[in-house]
């Protein structure tokens, strides 16, 4: 079901990265339906264009943008395109991520059981380019066009696996999960969020991290309790923060997460 415009958020300008599928898609159905004019961020130009045309047909005013967050020349490309066509951005959801294989390195083949012993350096190279340097790429090409919306909101896709104090906690079940270049990657984008949150306090750019909570994507073969929709609501939440609303904040659609 689309959600209806509630005159809020008509005409503002949203960029969700990796949203030809899975949540990130789904984040983008759901600022779409409040009235905003979505970029659909993709690596791949069929399934993003298949992605962005199905949304459209839904009521969406989505379009299709090539961007390739590990590749500077893709970044740049979309952040010109979205000055040329909007001249400022108000939403940037920072979704594209990736998990590798243990034996294999891989950015289609996830899994969930690799342990920090069997953690290579190629790993944490292929997990830190999309999950790390991709936000860092994308925030610092759209920043100027952040700084031109009224009040923008930036949103970057965490996880508790990223969290410090739960891997602290030897009773926590994230302490057990091993996924070491994927989990150090979210604590990185924790502290990469609080830093872009402090630098830019005062200028009306909120900038947080929503935790999904385990949701069933291919990131995890599926293997999530909780839909995309479930997933989305905490970065839909943190997209539309009204003026005063909190920044440097890492939040699940049940509280707060620890960092």
């Amino acid at each position: 079901m689309q959600d209806m415009p509630d005159g809020l958020h008509a005409g503002k300008v949203a960029l969700v990265t990796g949203a030809n599928k899975g949540l990130g898609r789904e984040i983008a159905r759901r600022l779409g339906g409040l009235g905003m004019t979505v970029y659909l961020g993709a690596r791949d130009e069929q399934r993003g264009r298949q992605a962005a045309d199905a949304l459209r047909q839904s009521g969406a005013d989505t379009q299709f943008l090539q961007l390739d967050v590990t590749d500077q020349h893709s970044v740049r490309r979309a952040a010109e395109r979205i000055g040329q066509e909007a001249g400022r951005l108000d939403v940037l959801v920072n979704n594209a991520g990736i998990a590798v294989d243990a034996e294999r390195p891989s950015k289609q083949r996830p899994s969930s059981d690799i342990r920090a012993t069997d953690t290579t350096a190629e790993h944490m190279r292929w997990t830190y380019d999309v999950n790390v340097f991709g936000v860092v790429a994308v925030m610092q090409a759209m920043l100027p066009l952040l700084r031109r919306a009224p009040a923008a909101r930036v949103v970057n896709m965490s996880s508790p696996l990223g969290s410090l104090t739960l891997h602290a906690d030897s009773a926590s079940r994230v302490s057990q999960a091993g996924l070491l270049a994927y989990c150090s990657s979210k604590a990185a984008l924790n502290l990469i969020t609080l830093q872009y949150a402090n630098a830019l306090r005062g200028t009306g750019i909120l900038v947080n991290a929503a935790n999904p909570g385990l949701v069933a994507t291919d990131l995890n073969t599926f293997s999530g309790p909780r839909t995309v929709e479930q997933g989305a609501t905490a970065a839909v939440h943190l997209a539309t923060l009204p003026a005063g609303g909190p920044t440097g904040v890492f939040l699940g659609d049940d509280g707060p997460v620890p960092w």
